[in-house]
């Protein structure tokens, strides 16, 4: 019921250039219907009326999958493992808390690309984190000693000024 296209010639559209997560919430609930949906890129299709809870359930299950994005390499020298959440430096593993980690993770997804304090709380916090963004500032601070990252000419984790933080990209 969308103005001008679809929301199956959205995704086919969206598919094009994003690996994002696409849930589709439809009024349209025949077999074709969703067989269709699916086979254009949604990761999963959610017929009306449905209940809040298991929306909030398939958008966590959605969030559980790891993606696969074509992007700019991390540094040279960084090795992140996520699914054995390892980190090594120039080969010596590095050992690191889960919020510094999670914080990591977060950069590493999409090198070069700045990533805000708030969504560095929405994403390793959690999106019900009731506090001051700054206390990432703490954890980054943290996460750099241990990376021997100097904030002054860092290697890794770049600082982008009032906004937040992007992992370097591979040059």
């Amino acid at each position: 019921m969308l103005p001008g296209l679809d929301g199956v010639e959205v995704c086919r559209q969206v598919r094009t250039f994003s690996d994002a997560y696409i849930l589709m919430l439809t009024a349209r609930a025949e077999e074709v219907d969703r067989i269709v949906g699916l086979s254009v890129g949604a990761d999963d299709y959610l017929v009306k009326p449905f209940s809040p809870r298991e929306l909030v359930a398939r958008v966590k299950a959605l969030l559980r999958r790891p993606r696969m994005t074509i992007a700019a390499a991390p540094p040279a020298g960084l090795e992140i493992d996520e699914p054995r959440h390892q980190v090594r430096v120039d080969g010596t593993p590095v050992g690191l808390t889960a919020t510094e980690f999670g914080i990591l993770a977060t950069l590493a997804r999409d090198p070069g690309v700045v990533v805000s304090r708030s969504a560095l709380l929405d994403r390793v916090w959690g999106h019900g984190f009731i506090g001051d963004d700054h206390l990432v500032d703490v954890h980054v601070a943290n996460l750099r000693r241990k990376l021997v990252d100097d904030p002054a000419a860092p290697r890794f984790v770049e600082t982008v000024r009032a906004i937040g933080y992007r992992l370097r990209e591979q040059i």
